[in-house]
This record gives structure tokens, C-alpha cells and sequence, in this order.
């Protein structure tokens, strides 16, 4: 589904990765995991169109989608999560998920995924008439999310979604995540939180010094000491 090949950004003169290569097949979980710095949240940009590539290409369903503008690569199916929500905190609930079916025009469909996304996170339903800013970091995380959704992806990204979350609200959120897969999306995951992006993930990506240090399966890279020592706490 998404291709990425030989991928260099920079942020003004400093080169923020190189040389990146990244595959990601339909209906898998890849995660990114990595010290902050190494340019994971970069490199969602850049799929997303918010950040210039430099050097290299991104193919989404086999069409080259880097230099397209933001817009044009959601209309083709990529719906980006942004780390710390990016809601619009004086909208209600309501509002700021429906701002997520902006270029849509099928009004009877987006009326059924609007009661998807709300039926998805219940938290929400009985909130939808507050103002974003009322909510808890949780209810905000499952906003963005739900507004992601909104603009009926193929793939979805997102970036730190259980960032600063209690645990009960995670286990929320991890549900939420298992069953947006079920229902046949593609997802990348940015986690600080390695065993928990292993616990979801099928495979994944580890970036170290602006490059791809190490990838393989689910299993393999929970088994790998390198991983287990430097991530997992496990010696």
C-alpha cells in the first residue's frame, strides 16, 4: 500500500533522516519506535505532505504522492493523527469530528461513519455537545482520532496516541485501535511506548541517528536483546 524509498528530509540545513526505506502492506499495523529526535514524527509529515522531501519518493497505491499538497493526499486515503490532538478546543465535540469529513460530498454516508466514529468511542457520544477543551487528554485523543476517521481512510497515522494517558483510558484506545484494524484499515503507529507498539504492531521500524536501524516482525523484534535491553527494560 505505501512505499517509501531512499528518503532524505531536512529541517533548513540540518538533515533530519537519510536514506529511508519503509514498506507498509493493506491491513497491517507497522510500528515506528525510536528515541525522541530521530525523525519518526518527521517522517509522518512527510507521508502527509506537511513537510518537504528532499531526496527519494512516497507511492501510495502506486501513485507518487510526494509534492502533492496536504488536501489531495487525504483525498486519496491517508488520514494523519498529529501527536498532542491539534483540535479546534472552542468547537463542540460534534463539530470537530465532522470537520473531519471536509472534502467529502457524500452527505448520507458521512452521516452513517459521523454515528461509526461516536459509537466507536461512547465517551464522546455522551460528550458531543461540549467544547473540545472541556475534555480529558483521553477524550481528546479519541477525538482526533474519531475526526481522522472522518475523512474515510485507507491508511491512518497515528503519532504518540496513548502519550500522557492513565491506564484505564489506554486500554480504551488500544481497543479502539484493535477494532479500527478489524474493520479493515492500515495503520502506522508512532509509540514511545515500545511494548505497547509491539503488543498491537505486526511488524515494525527502528530509528536511530535519522536513519532505519533495525525492522523485522512483531516477534523478531521483541525477541532481539538490542530491544529488549535499550526499550523494553528487559536485561
Amino acid at each position: 500500500m505505501l512505499e517509501i524509498s531512499n528518503l532524505s528530509v531536512f529541517y533548513g540545513k540540518a538533515q533530519v533522516f537519510h536514506d529511508v526505506n519503509l514498506r507498509v502492506e493493506r491491513e497491517e499495523i507497522v510500528a515506528i519506535i525510536g528515541p525522541n529526535g530521530t525523525g519518526k514524527t518527521t517522517l509522518l509529515r512527510a507521508i502527509s505532505g506537511l513537510h518537504r522531501v528532499a531526496v527519494g519518493s512516497i507511492t501510495f497505491m502506486g501513485e507518487r504522492i510526494n509534492g502533492l499538497p496536504p488536501h489531495e493526499i487525504v483525498k486519496r486515503g491517508i488520514a494523519h493523527c498529529p501527536e498532542r490532538y491539534k483540535l479546534f478546543p472552542e468547537m463542540t465535540v460534534l463539530e470537530n469530528v465532522e470537520l473531519g469529513a471536509f472534502l467529502r460530498k457524500d452527505s448520507s454516508s458521512i452521516q452513517r461513519d459521523l454515528a461509526d466514529a461516536l459509537n466507536l468511542f461512547p465517551l464522546l457520544k455522551e460528550r458531543k455537545s461540549q467544547e473540545a477543551r472541556t475534555l480529558s487528554g483521553g477524550e481528546q485523543q479519541m477525538l482526533a482520532i474519531a475526526r481522522a476517521l472522518m475523512s474515510k481512510p485507507k491508511l491512518l497515522m497515528l503519532d504518540e496516541p496513548s502519550l500522557g494517558l492513565d491506564p484505564i483510558i489506554r486500554e480504551k484506545l488500544v481497543d479502539a485501535i484493535q477494532e479500527i484494524r478489524r474493520r479493515g484499515l492500515t495503520i502506522i503507529i508512532i509509540e514511545q511506548d515500545v511494548a505497547l507498539a509491539l503488543s498491537l504492531c505486526d511488524r515494525g521500524y527502528v530509528f536511530e541517528e535519522g536513519t532505519i536501524c533495525m525492522e523485522g516482525t512483531r516477534e523478531f523484534l521483541k525477541g532481539n536483546q538490542k530491544i529488549k535491553e535499550a526499550y523494553l527494560g528487559i536485561f
